[in-house]
């Protein structure tokens, strides 16, 4: 049985990614995420304004007038969510846990694709791959994503994303558009990335609280890491103390925008405070512009 509040969760996430498809994003996605090839559809009678390119010499030899091929493109996609399910997403402050902002995103973006009649899979993983949700369309196969998202007890705290992104690349066939949802506190994921990259498209995501980034205001604190369960003790009175706590922070965060700067892959920073909906019509934009 799921708990009561599990469920409200469930309900909420579902019901408010649907209306930010439908209200907030509507053809953004079928614009930027695009099938990956073409199917010959046709060959028809040559008509004044149609491209030369586009004849078929021989059927118009054979037939003793022009005709051209058609074609159409292979709109059907896949898109493959990684999803972060180590203990240190369950961290948040004023914003809530990182894992619900993990939730929203995911939602939003598979409902985009089941709208756009593309597959969604996941990868659940934490540091070893726990479960593995092959790619199918319709609404109720989000639903179940969500749920998942929200009921899901892993058996590893740590993360491994390079376990993640090999494991996609064994099972993968076709190219797909790779979403990893994490907070990337994980290492030794550079080679992993750039091996998916040669097939696929992978897009990093970034869900960090910025609670995470500073010290309290004052006094001893005990800080535990969720993933390793290590105590350390800090002295917030002590300004220098405070200042090389944020830049240990902020030190790990650039480290995580160079190893995708140097594999050439996206990553979309995501605080748990901002809007899910602003920070993904934001990407789809950036991604409209690059295309044109």
């Amino acid at each position: 049985m799921i708990p009561a509040e599990i469920i409200k969760k469930i309900k909420r996430v579902h019901i408010k990614s649907r209306r930010t498809v439908n209200n907030l994003m509507a053809g953004q996605y079928r614009s930027v995420f695009r099938g990956s090839g073409i199917e010959f559809e046709e060959v028809r009678e040559y008509c004044p304004g149609d491209e030369v390119k586009s004849i078929d010499w021989k059927v118009s030899a054979r037939l003793g007038k022009p005709f051209i091929k058609r074609y159409r493109e292979e709109r059907e996609s896949i898109l493959m969510l990684l999803i972060d399910m180590s203990a240190s997403l369950k961290f948040g402050t004023f914003s809530g846990q990182k894992l619900e902002t993990i939730a929203e995103v995911a939602s939003v973006l598979a409902f985009n694709a089941i709208k756009n009649n593309d597959k969604v899979g996941v990868i659940f993983f934490t540091d070893q791959v726990e479960k593995y949700i092959p790619p199918k369309k319709g609404s109720a196969h989000i639903w179940r994503v969500i749920k998942e998202i929200f009921t899901f007890v892993p058996k590893g705290k740590g993360t491994d994303i390079g376990s993640a992104l090999e494991f996609y690349s064994r099972i993968s066939k076709k190219r797909s558009f790779v979403f990893i949802l994490s907070d990337f506190l994980g290492k030794g994921y550079e080679n992993p990335l750039k091996i998916v990259r040669q097939k696929h498209e992978p897009i990093g995501l970034r869900i960090y609280d910025g609670g995470a980034f500073h010290l309290p205001l004052k006094g001893i604190v005990r800080l535990s890491d969720f993933e390793t369960g290590q105590i350390l003790v800090f002295d917030a009175h002590n300004l220098k103390t405070k200042d090389k706590f944020f830049q240990a922070k902020q030190m790990v965060h650039q480290e995580t925008q160079d190893i995708f700067s140097k594999a050439k892959t996206d990553l979309i920073n995501l605080k748990t405070s901002d809007s899910v909906s602003d920070t993904l019509t934001q990407y789809f934009r950036l991604r409209e512009r690059r295309l044109r």
